[in-house]
Order: structure tokens, then C-alpha cells, then sequence
């Protein structure tokens, strides 16, 4: 069998539950990523200062970060279902409560939405990888964790066509505004697949709250957030602001930079197909620390074309390298998620998925703070993004370690492994 069947079977394989699951997923996605490309550009035709765009932002990740945790803590043992109707509900319909706030300038509105937003969001966010680890069977693990990251990628691309397709058919029709609408509207048909996961759902094992402090592995889980937490940290200072890179420091303007970022993201797509396949050949060695170490290095290509800005040619060197840095690190990331999950354990992966969605959302909060206090001290680009880069160094070197105790650990543990692979119920 080649590669490709291989890839294709694997795909194939995966059970319709599962893919129910993912596909309610794209639509909460396509909500997140349109919100993510077209509403700052929103928010200042609409006479929004930058700061107040920031500030509207950091209430959804203040949300997220405060309440990812006791949501993992809640979520233990109960079933997840409802989870799911929640945020293919709620989400698109906040999203339209965002926007007539936004549109009528209700700043008090603006933010309550948008922190509910938040929640809404993260009830998907923090439930689909437990909920794949616990009602799929293990040999179908990596190709579902992939296909739940295929849905940012998906959506992305979608989304960044869509709008650009739109605005040139009739940009006085199709705004921000209106597309924004469109997607949102569109996104609540993530609700019907939800009817469709129509499986016995197995529950983890409860853990009452007065046993959160014995109930959990926290040795465990702090050593496998760790390099997640670092590399959060260097994103934030990167992923957020990396157009304003592109715009301030190269003069690309935002219609090019989207049309960039689609493409890119397609190509992101089709990595992220072939992740599996890799991983069960080469390892995690390769499927992590190897694409991730390219990533680290096209990032500090990208970064140090600011030194020759005026040059003919450091557009064309910064556009390869974000285009080669962003699908080396997403690509992997779906392994670093399958990697974490097992190392922690069955009875710790919901509260595991739980903080890591805080983290990122409490770094990304934390590191745009830092900044714009360094923009303001008139640091460079290329300063703040070298930042990035260190941090993303020691969080790969901790993948590499934390990959070492993983292998240890399933030597050791080898009968738990083949028991977990043993079919649990058959799918009609």
C-alpha cells in the first residue's frame, strides 16, 4: 500500500461519530476564524481606537482563562454531548450579539457578549480531544486529533477566499459586517451534526471537587504544560501582530496578507493530512522536534529580514518563510496534543485540555500586554520576534525530553496499551 492509501485509509477508518464531532467543530471554527481575520478591520471602520479593539479582545481571553479550568474540573465524568450543543448554539448566536453591539457602539453590550463568546467557544474547545481519546479506539486517535486541527486550517482557508471573493464581486454589499453575518449564520448548522453523533457516550472517571487536590497527577500535568506553556508565551508575542509586521516593516497591505494567509493555511491543510502517517513511521522525534526545529529557524528568517527591509528582495525571503514557518509548527501540533494526552493519562486528559486552553489564552493576553509596552518602548520587530524564538527553542527542547519519558513510560506499560486498542462497541 502507498503512502497516500495509507493516508486514506487511516481517514477512511475513522468512525462516523467522530467525524459528526468534527464536523460540528468546523462550523464553531468558522465562527473563531472568521472573527479572527475580519473583525479588528471591522471594529476600526466602525471608529474603534486600537486600544479599545485590544481591550474587546482581552475580555474573551480574560473568559476563556478564567473559566477553562473550572469547566475541566466540571466536565469530569459527565457526558459531553450537551457541551457540544452549546457551542454550535450559543457561539454563532453571540457572535450576532457582537455585532449589533458593535454596530450601535453598546460598549457595555460589546463586552458581555464577547466574554460569553469566550465560554461558549471553549465549551467546544476543551471537550472535543477528550471525548475523541475516550469514545474512539486508539488506532484511530491521531487521525482524529488531526482532522479536529484540520478544522482551523479548513475554516481559515475558507474563510479567507470567501471574504475576498465577495469583495470583489460587490465590495459595497459584502463588509466585514456582512460577511461576518453570513458566517455567523451559516455556523449554527453545527448543531444538526451534533444530532448526529449518536453513540453510547463513555464517561471518564469522576473526580468529586473535594478530591481535586489527590484526584489528579498534578506532577504529571504541570511537566507535560510546561513546553506548552513556554511556547504559548513566545506566540503571543508573534502570532497576533504578525500582519502588522508584515504591513509596517514591508508594506504589505491587508487584502495581499489575507490572500497570503489562506494559502498558507492551505498548505497547513495538507501537512496536517499526512501527520499520522508520519508519526507512525519516523515517531514523535520526527513528527515533532524535526518540524518543529524548521519552524524555529524559518521564524528567524522571517524575523531578521527586518535588518534589510529596503532591499529588493527581503519581502519575497520574509513571504517564504512565513509561508514554510506556519505549516511546519501547526503541522505538528496535533502531535504535541496526542503526545501530552497520553502522557498524562486517561483519568487526567480532560482537566489536561482544560488548561491548556487557559494557558494559551492567558499567554496570548499576557504577551500582547508585553507587547505594546515594548512597541511603546520603541523596541523593533525583529527584537520582540527573537523573543519568540528563544522561548519556542526551550519549549522544543522540552517536547524532546518530555518524548524521551513518553517512550520510557510505554515500554513499561505495554499490556495497558494492547488493552486499550481492544474494540469497546460496534457502530452500526
Amino acid at each position: 500500500m502507498s503512502p497516500l492509501q495509507s493516508v486514506a485509509q487511516g481517514y477512511r477508518n475513522v468512525p462516523r461519530h467522530i467525524t459528526n464531532l468534527i464536523a460540528a467543530q468546523f462550523f464553531v471554527q468558522g465562527v473563531n476564524t472568521s472573527f479572527f481575520l475580519l473583525l479588528n478591520y471591522y471594529m476600526a471602520k466602525e471608529g474603534f481606537a486600537d486600544y479599545q479593539v485590544a481591550e474587546v479582545l482581552s475580555y474573551r481571553f480574560l473568559a476563556v482563562f478564567a473559566l477553562a479550568f473550572p469547566i475541566g474540573l466540571f466536565i469530569k465524568g459527565r457526558r459531553l454531548k450537551p457541551f457540544f450543543y452549546t457551542a454550535t448554539i450559543a457561539t454563532p448566536l453571540l457572535s450576532h450579539v457582537m455585532l449589533f453591539a458593535i454596530d450601535h457602539h453598546y460598549i457595555g453590550l460589546l463586552n458581555v457578549s464577547t466574554m460569553l463568546w469566550g465560554v461558549a467557544y471553549t465549551c467546544m474547545q476543551i471537550t472535543v480531544l477528550p471525548f475523541i481519546l475516550i469514545n474512539a479506539k486508539a488506532e484511530h486517535h491521531s487521525e482524529a486529533i488531526s482532522m479536529s486541527f484540520l478544522s482551523f486550517s479548513g475554516t481559515i482557508c475558507l474563510v479567507g477566499f470567501f471574504n475576498y471573493l465577495l469583495t470583489r464581486i460587490a465590495p459595497g454589499f459584502f463588509s466585514e459586517q456582512r460577511v461576518l453575518q453570513i458566517i455567523s449564520t451559516l455556523s449554527l448548522a453545527g448543531a444538526y451534526f451534533v444530532t448526529r453523533i449518536r453513540v453510547p457516550e463513555r464517561l471518564s472517571e469522576k473526580v468529586p471537587l473535594r478530591q481535586v487536590i489527590h484526584g489528579y497527577d498534578w506532577a504529571t500535568i504541570f511537566r507535560a504544560l510546561t513546553p506548552t506553556l513556554i511556547i504559548a508565551i513566545g506566540a503571543g508575542f508573534t502570532i497576533p501582530v504578525i500582519n502588522l509586521f508584515f504591513l509596517n516593516v514591508h508594506g504589505l497591505p491587508s487584502d495581499h496578507f489575507s490572500l497570503i494567509g489562506s494559502l498558507t493555511f492551505l498548505l497547513v491543510a495538507s501537512v496536517i493530512i499526512f501527520m499520522p502517517y508520519i508519526k507512525r513511521s519516523f515517531g514523535y522525534r520526527i513528527a515533532i522536534t524535526l518540524f518543529q526545529s524548521a519552524s524555529v529557524l524559518a521564524l528567524f528568517i522571517l524575523a531578521t529580514t527586518e535588518y534589510y527591509s529596503e532591499t529588493a528582495f527581503a519581502l519575497g525571503i520574509a513571504i517564504a518563510a512565513y509561508v514554510i514557518r506556519q505549516p511546519l509548527m501547526s503541522a505538528a501540533a496535533p502531535m504535541t496534543s496526542e503526545l501530552t494526552m497520553y502522557y498524562v493519562g486517561k483519568r487526567n486528559r480532560e482537566i489536561m485540555s482544560a488548561l491548556n486552553a487557559s494557558i494559551w489564552s492567558g499567554s496570548w493576553f499576557i504577551s500582547m500586554k508585553l507587547f505594546g509596552w515594548l512597541r511603546q518602548l520603541d523596541f523593533r520587530y525583529v527584537s520582540i520576534f527573537l523573543i519568540t524564538v528563544a522561548m519556542y527553542v526551550v519549549g522544543v527542547a522540552w517536547y524532546a525530553h518530555l518524548i524521551r519519558q513518553y517512550e520510557r513510560k510505554q515500554q513499561r506499560e505495554e499490556p495497558e496499551r494492547q488493552a486499550e486498542r481492544k474494540p469497546v462497541y460496534s457502530e452500526s
